[in-house]
């Protein structure tokens, strides 16, 4: 099959889906996508145990999508900046010391508390997962994915302030995460090779490297749209500066997440207020807008569909039970500590803690990580519980988060 029909299809497949929850069903986009694909999924497997379909012909298919490469050096550039675009720089200002600490200390820490707890489930139902490869596990499941986060918050009628700390943390913590990962993978292979202060200048290197290059790449862009007032031109230029400073970031080595957040901010803000006419702030709010929902449409389906792929064996299930609790209990750890630590000198509403909590989602970020592992036994085991994870946290996470900010609003 070649590329184009691949494309023909998730497309065709992602409009009747959307298609039929907006007329029938009703849910948040994000899941109502999954809920289709998931439904697609189990179509194919009753298909197959039918002898009507070929299982093994449509994974196959499944597979040469590659859905880490797609997300990870594609559509996570258009999602990162359309997301970023729309965050108010003065609501993140701020809200900007949560934000960098949850980013940051926060990861690390969800990313160590996720990881043991879930090592000593797996050696308790008597899963052989080294200590390490859970840490991998906690590092690529700690961080909130941004895709999910703000499509979520923006279905809820979350707060300015809650949205702000939310979806800043979710935008910049998604690149921390994926330096954390690629610490820990580099330290599977080459134990002997790597030294705290090597760790330490390969993080600075990456976050503040991505952050720089996403501001200098952002300011340049205002520069170039400010003297002209012409839509077409404008909207270019906004497009070259995502996939073209996404594709130069990934060269130079350093955080394109990141890289990506910055740039949007510096657009979103600077650029709309000071660079873009009316007509052209409207045409590029709808342009990006159109690109979000298709990419993010896109991207939930395709991670309803890697169910196909993945072997789910009994001790695994129960893993992925264990791993939901230790997702769980790490966020809490990774947000109430820092929080209740910085209430000393700043206020935060009462209900803060459960609210970012409960609305840390996961998404396809995980799954693109957990795809991009290398072939062996201890990927057999992260990549499904992974899933079970990602699954958990936008079908019940997602479903009753507006339930939970209503709770917490009347609580404090």
């Amino acid at each position: 099959m070649t590329l184009f029909q691949i494309l023909a299809i998730i497309l065709t497949l992602t409009a009747i889906g959307a298609y039929l929850n907006h007329r029938f069903v009703k849910l948040p986009p994000s899941i109502g996508h999954m809920a289709f694909a998931l439904l697609v999924s189990l179509a194919v497997v009753v298909l197959s145990e039918l002898n009507i379909l070929n299982l093994k012909e449509v994974a196959a298919i499944i597979i040469q999508i590659d859905f880490s490469a797609v997300l990870l050096h594609g559509m996570l550039s258009v999602l990162l900046f359309a997301g970023a675009l729309h965050i108010n720089w003065n609501d993140l200002k701020n809200a900007r010391i949560p934000v960098v600490v949850l980013a940051t200390l926060g990861v690390v820490i969800a990313t160590f508390v996720t990881g043991t707890i879930t090592w000593w489930g797996a050696n308790l139902i008597g899963i052989n997962l080294p200590y390490m490869y859970a840490l991998i596990f906690g590092a690529l499941i700690s961080p909130t994915d941004p895709i999910a986060v703000l499509s979520i918050l923006k279905k809820a009628g979350a707060s300015q302030s809650l949205y702000a700390k939310t979806g800043g943390e979710s935008l910049f913590n998604d690149g921390v995460g994926v330096v954390v990962f690629m610490v820990i993978l580099t330290m599977i292979a080459s134990p002997g090779d790597i030294s705290f202060l090597h760790i330490t200048k390969l993080f600075a290197w990456e976050t503040l490297g991505g952050a720089l290059l996403g501001g200098a790449l952002g300011w340049l862009t205002y520069c170039m749209l400010r003297p002209i007032n012409e839509y077409q031109t404008e909207v270019l230029l906004t497009l070259a500066l995502v996939v073209g400073g996404y594709a130069f970031a990934e060269y130079v080595h350093v955080s394109a997440p990141i890289c990506m957040v910055v740039a949007g901010l510096i657009i979103g803000n600077q650029g709309r207020s000071h660079g873009m006419s009316d007509e052209t702030r409207e045409h590029i709010d709808v342009f990006w807008e159109l690109l979000d929902e298709i990419f993010n449409a896109v991207l939930f389906l395709l991670v309803g569909l890697v169910i196909i792929v993945i072997t789910v064996t009994g001790n695994v299930m129960w893993l992925g039970g264990i791993a939901i609790a230790a997702v769980l209990v790490g966020r809490l750890v990774s947000v109430g500590l820092p929080i209740s630590l910085m209430r000393i000198w700043r206020p935060f509403n009462k209900g803060t803690i459960r609210a970012l909590t409960w609305g840390g989602l996961r998404g396809g970020v995980s799954i693109a990580l957990a795809l991009s592992l290398p072939l062996g036994p201890e990927k057999d085991i992260i990549l499904p519980i992974t899933y079970m994870v990602v699954l958990f946290s936008i079908l019940v996470q997602g479903l009753t988060f507006r339930k939970v900010l209503t709770i917490v609003y009347k609580a404090s």
